[in-house]
């Protein structure tokens, strides 16, 4: 079965007023089996727009990424978020296909 990720970027406006939502993003993601694939590091954007953060989650499965977004701690915690950043989130299926 195909993982499920999350494919995140975003502007923060505010460090200080965002780092209570990243603190509390760590039980909500491993509540879920979610873990760090990409979290911030350096990045050049080589086409299209970008935004200055990246993150990309790994889930056990797309239907666990889905129910870490849709669940009632994280759906708290964006509130937290929002104040202090704009954001965009993608939630995507894993490919479990052939490879080149």
């Amino acid at each position: 079965m195909p993982k499920g990720y999350w494919i995140a970027q975003v502007d923060v406006n505010s460090d200080e007023g965002y780092k209570p939502y990243a603190a509390a993003n760590a039980a909500i993601f491993k509540k879920f089996g979610g873990r760090f694939i990409i979290r911030a590091g350096k990045s050049e954007s080589m086409e299209g727009n970008a935004r200055s953060r990246n993150v990309v989650i790994e889930f056990p499965d797309y239907a666990s990424a889905l129910a870490c977004y849709r669940s009632p701690e994280y759906q708290a915690n964006i509130k937290v978020r929002q104040p202090h950043s704009t954001a965009d989130i993608l939630i995507i299926e894993g490919y479990d296909g052939p490879q080149p």
